[in-house]
This record gives C-alpha cells, structure tokens and sequence, in this order.
C-alpha cells in the first residue's frame, strides 16, 4: 500500500504537534505535511517556490483561523482551480459556529469537523477519520487517468 498523502493547514504548534502524534498511531502508511496558513497551503498545492517538490495531497486538513489567508478563503480558492478542486478537504477547526459550517459545505468543503476538547477525544476523531476516509471510502486518484 502507497503511503497516504495528507496536508495539514494549521497555525497553532499544540495542535500541529497533536495531530502528528495522534496520526503516529494511525495503522496506515502516510507521510504528513504542514502548512501554517491558507498561503502556505495554495503554494504546497500548486508547487510553488520551496514547495516545487511537494507531493499531490490526497487529502487536505484545513483550519479556518489562520493570519494571512484564513481557511475559508484558501478552500474557496481551492475549489475553484480546476486541477486542485477534487482533493477532498476536511475541514477540522475550533470553530461550531452554524455559518462557518455552512459557508465550508457552500464552498464545497467534503466534512466539517470541530475539534475536541480534550485529546483523547481528539486522538479518536483523527482514528475514525483515519477509518472512514483511508478505510472505506475511495479517494482520487493523484494523476488524472
């Protein structure tokens, strides 16, 4: 099995660092690359500058607070490229407002997903996502067939 390509956009250090550990204990091959704002994220995707070797993701964890380019924006701008629209994006924030939840699924966010208190909690989020999108569900291909 190919390793799962996953880009993670996420300003805060504690939760760049939960997140790694949490997918340490993924029972899956993946390689995990950080982004630290919509920026970033739109430079990984596109292979610009230091980001010219980056591999196409399979799947984009997006936050929606971030300085200089929030998540939001970034996803609205993703998903209107035609070459980058069909990398899933799950959106995984602090936020449980109802408009940042619709405004994600209208700019064709593929889950929205708030983040939870306490990290058990989070380390079980991240397994189920593990179990459902690298377990069930078919993602892509990377090059278009």
């Amino acid at each position: 099995m190919r390793a799962i390509e996953i880009l993670l956009v996420e300003d805060n250090p504690a939760d760049i660092l939960l997140t790694e550990e949490a997918f340490d204990e993924a029972d899956f091959p993946h390689r995990l690359h950080v982004a630290r704002d919509g920026v970033e994220a739109l430079a990984f995707l596109r292979r610009e500058g230091a980001h010219a070797q980056a591999p196409v993701p399979d799947v984009v964890l997006m936050d929606l607070n971030m300085p200089r380019m929030s998540g939001l924006e970034a996803l609205d701008i993703l998903k209107e490229d035609e070459t980058l629209r069909r990398i899933p994006v799950i959106v995984l924030t602090t936020s449980r407002a109802e408009s940042d939840i619709w405004r994600s699924y209208n700019l064709h966010a593929n889950a929205y997903i708030p983040k939870p208190v306490t990290i058990s909690e989070f380390i079980e989020v991240i397994k189920s996502f593990e179990s459902f999108w690298f377990g069930a569900a078919a993602l892509p291909p990377r090059e278009r067939p």
